[in-house]
C-alpha cells in the first residue's frame, strides 16, 4: 500500500493510496479520510462507492463531508468504481454506463469482464482488509453511496448485515433488474439469467430474505433520472413490507448532482455515527 498524496482538512487528514488488488487484479487507488481522533486511536469508518463515471476522488472533493467527519470521528474509506488499467477491459464503444467507471458492485462472471470486475468481493473482502491492517481504523463499518454506488451500497449491506452497523444511499439505483443502466450491465457482466441478477438488487433481496439494518435513503424530487432508473418506490415499499425498519426521504427541487449530496451528507453521517458509536 503506497501513499500517494496527503492534505490537511478540518484538522484530519486527506490521504490517496495504491495498491496491488488481488481480487482485481489490477492497480488500484482509493482515498481516506481520517479524523483527527485517529490520531490517538482507531475510529469507526463509512465506506463511500461512488456512482457511474467516478473514481476515489469525486465524493472526497465535492461532497464536503470531512466538516462533519472529523467532529464526529469517522473516517471515510472512498473506492474506485471499477478495475483500472490499460488491460483491463472497457465498452467497446466508450460507453459511460458499461466497464471502465461502471463495476456496478458485482462479480461478473462473463468473459471479458471476470479476470477483473470483482468489485463485490473487492469491497467485502479486500478493501477493508487491507485499511483495518494498515491504517488506525477499526471493524466498524457502515457503508453508504450516490446512484450506482448507492445500489452498490444496499445490496452489500444487505448481504452483510454481520459486517456493517447501518446502510444509505442517495439517488440509489434500487431495482436495477427492471431498469435501462441495470439491465445493461448485469447483461454484460452476469450473463442472461436473470435469476442470477436478483442476487444484486436491493428490492429483490429485500423481498426475499427481509432487512435486518437500519437504512436511509435520500432521493431528490428533480432528478432526471427517478422514473426510468432509480424508481424510489419499489425500495420504499419493499422496506415497509418487510417492516425492517428505514427510511425513504424525498425532497423537492433536488436533482442527482454533488449539490445535492453536499446538502444531505450531514444527516447521513450523523444517522450513521448513532450506530458506529452505539
Amino acid at each position: 500500500m503506497k501513499q500517494v498524496s496527503e492534505t490537511r482538512c478540518f484538522g484530519g487528514r486527506q490521504l490517496r493510496f495504491e495498491h496491488d488488488s488481488e481480487v482485481l487484479n489490477c492497480t488500484m487507488q482509493f482515498s481516506v479520510f481520517l479524523p483527527l481522533r485517529a490520531e490517538k486511536t482507531e475510529v469507526p469508518a463509512v465506506y463511500f462507492l461512488s456512482g457511474l463515471t467516478c473514481t476515489d476522488e469525486n465524493f472526497s472533493t465535492k461532497a464536503g463531508a470531512q466538516r462533519v467527519a472529523t467532529e464526529l470521528g469517522i473516517a471515510l474509506i472512498i473506492p474506485d468504481t471499477s478495475p483500472r488499467g490499460d488491460d483491463v477491459a472497457d465498452d467497446a464503444d466508450g460507453a459511460y454506463d458499461l466497464g471502465l467507471g461502471a463495476g456496478f458492485y458485482v462479480n461478473a462472471t462473463e468473459e471479458p469482464w471476470k479476470s477483473n470486475y470483482q468489485m463485490y468481493d473487492y469491497i467485502v473482502k479486500e478493501l477493508p482488509e487491507l485499511v483495518e491492517a494498515e491504517l488506525p481504523v477499526n471493524d466498524k463499518r457502515a457503508i453508504a453511496g450516490h446512484s450506482m454506488g448507492g445500489h452498490g451500497a444496499l445490496v452489500i449491506g444487505l448481504r452483510n448485515s454481520d459486517r456493517y452497523t447501518s446502510i444509505s444511499a442517495f439517488s440509489p439505483i434500487t431495482n436495477p433488474t427492471q431498469c435501462p443502466w441495470g439491465e445493461k450491465a448485469f447483461s454484460a457482466y452476469l450473463g442472461d439469467d436473470r435469476e442470477q441478477w436478483k442476487q444484486y438488487d436491493a428490492v429483490e433481496i429485500i423481498k426475499s430474505k427481509g432487512q435486518t439494518l437500519p437504512i436511509r435513503v435520500d432521493q431528490g424530487l428533480a432528478d432526471g433520472f427517478l422514473e426510468e432508473q432509480l424508481k424510489p418506490e419499489n425500495l420504499k415499499d419493499a422496506i415497509n413490507e418487510a417492516n425492517g425498519g428505514g427510511t425513504v426521504h424525498l425532497h423537492d427541487g433536488y436533482d442527482h448532482s454533488y449539490y445535492f449530496i453536499s446538502s444531505f451528507i450531514e444527516a447521513q453521517l450523523r444517522f450513521h455515527a448513532k450506530y458506529l458509536t452505539a
